[in-house]
């Protein structure tokens, strides 16, 4: 006798989901290095830990981390680096970096 589950069909939602998910810069690898490093203006990363150079993209996200991995050190909001001022590019007339979606065709 044959198994009783039923071969499954993939809905056109899942199906585009699947689609977009490989198809949208979601800020990983290569792509999304700029952002998470803080190397231009406008990146996600603005706030650098001054112990470990660990980067965060607000003051509350880095008391986060420095009271998980800094317990010992008081936090002290001043001491941070803001990698937008520190690092700005000459040039403020070009874009701000972000997410977008890819440049693959899936049009057919």
């Amino acid at each position: 006798m044959t198994g009783k589950a039923k071969p499954k069909k993939h809905t056109a939602k899942e199906i585009a989901a699947k689609i977009d998910a490989a198809t949208t810069n979601r800020g990983g690898g290569k792509a999304g290095l700029s952002d998470r490093t803080g190397q231009v203006k406008g990146g996600h990363a603005k706030y650098e830990c001054p112990n470990c150079k660990t980067t965060a993209p607000d003051v509350k996200t880095m008391q986060i981390h420095h009271d998980a991995k800094h317990p010992k050190m008081p936090f002290d909001e001043s001491k941070l680096i803001n990698l937008h001022v520190v690092l700005a590019p000459g040039d403020s007339s070009k874009p701000k970096p972000g997410i977008r979606g890819s440049l693959k065709n899936t049009a057919k």
